[in-house]
């Protein structure tokens, strides 16, 4: 090679670099011209993105929010990385901090807002579907009490029962708009029995025996206040129904409202129901609440003793007793006081 040629390939090679160099420049001049931030994030948009929705949809809602500067560059953008039928279905946290680049990184990754959200211990599945109404997460109450029943998921999970009571763990979860009710029931029905691998004894018990568990777990849980009382508790209702004496348990006839009262009265205490256990006797026909890991334990493992009768005490504890007697001079002594 003659050093006249081989002066030309070097210096073709160097101006193909130098060419590339600058279009790269160029690129990134252009990409923060027209691609970068419109401003510091302090402005934020939720972008909603609904299934088989265009991408120049998409683009059309950003600019008009604000979040892009530029829609050409963005449909460029997105042409150039054959992004466009990459976008998915979801809501979007958006703000004007973000470049094209970011914001069409986190459409097409499913980086979707999540809407997190806490189920108290103690909850029925009437107030779990209000909690979900009110983070837009179910249309209606009704709409997630039907999932609460579903026969695929009671025969899925081998609940013994017609409705999912019971067995919704309470605690905060974490999922995008829109999810299915169905799959948020099996979150929480799956963290259950998650929770239940804890507890030694509940160890390959049976479904029928576990919903015995179940039950018990669930009045304690509406009953008791201190945790440290639940083991107590749960043995003062055994003891009432190895004695063939009815439970007489107030939890039982809250559920029957709507609402809890503050106060029941004698005509509350007459109300013809099969979860009424002050005119019935034995366990009521299902769970009245979704318990947590304590009343759990307690039902799993209870305290045994004479104990037969417990009331509340206006610091939060329970009294009790081994004697009806007993139980009525406590009353006088805490309760009755209150009201005269």
């Amino acid at each position: 090679m003659n050093s006249k040629l081989k002066k030309y390939l070097i210096l073709s090679g160097l101006g193909v670099s130098l060419l590339l160099v600058l279009a790269l420049i160029g690129f990134f001049v252009i990409d923060e011209i027209k691609g970068g931030a419109v401003g510091d994030g302090q402005n934020k948009y939720e972008l909603i993105i609904d299934s088989g929705e265009p991408s120049s949809s998409v683009v059309r809602e950003l600019a008009a929010a604000g979040m892009i500067k530029s829609s050409v560059y963005f449909n460029y953008l997105m042409k150039f990385t054959r992004a466009g039928n990459k976008i998915k279905q979801g809501v979007y946290d958006i703000n004007d901090g973000m470049s094209s680049r970011k914001i069409l990184d986190v459409i097409i990754s499913g980086k979707v807002k999540l809407v997190n959200f806490t189920v108290p211990e103690g909850y029925n599945n009437r107030q779990i579907g209000d909690l979900l109404v009110s983070k837009k997460l179910a249309i209606s109450r009704e709409e997630f009490l039907k999932v609460t029943q579903s026969p695929a998921l009671l025969t899925k999970y081998n609940i013994p029962a017609k409705t999912l009571e019971g067995y919704l763990f309470p605690e905060t979860y974490s999922v995008p708009l829109n999810y299915p009710l169905e799959r948020i029931t099996e979150m929480m029905i799956k963290r259950f029995y998650k929770k239940l691998e804890s507890i030694p004894e509940a160890k390959d018990i049976k479904p029928a025996d576990l919903h015995f568990r179940v039950v018990l777990a669930s009045i304690v849980e509406r009953e008791a206040v201190r945790k440290e009382e639940r083991p107590m508790m749960a043995g003062v209702f055994l003891t009432r129904i190895e004695k063939n004496i009815n439970l007489e348990s107030c939890a039982t006839i809250q559920y029957l409202f709507d609402k809890p009262k503050k106060r029941l009265f004698e005509s509350d205490l007459k109300i013809v129901s099969p979860y009424n256990t002050y005119i019935n006797g034995g366990w009521p026909p299902g769970p009245i609440s979704n318990p947590g890991l304590p009343a759990l334990e307690a039902s799993f493992k209870p305290m045994k003793s004479d104990k037969l009768f417990f009331l509340l005490k206006p610091d939060g504890s329970h009294y009790f007793s081994a004697t009806f007697k007993e139980h009525l001079e406590a009353k006088k002594k805490f309760i009755d006081v209150l009201y005269q």
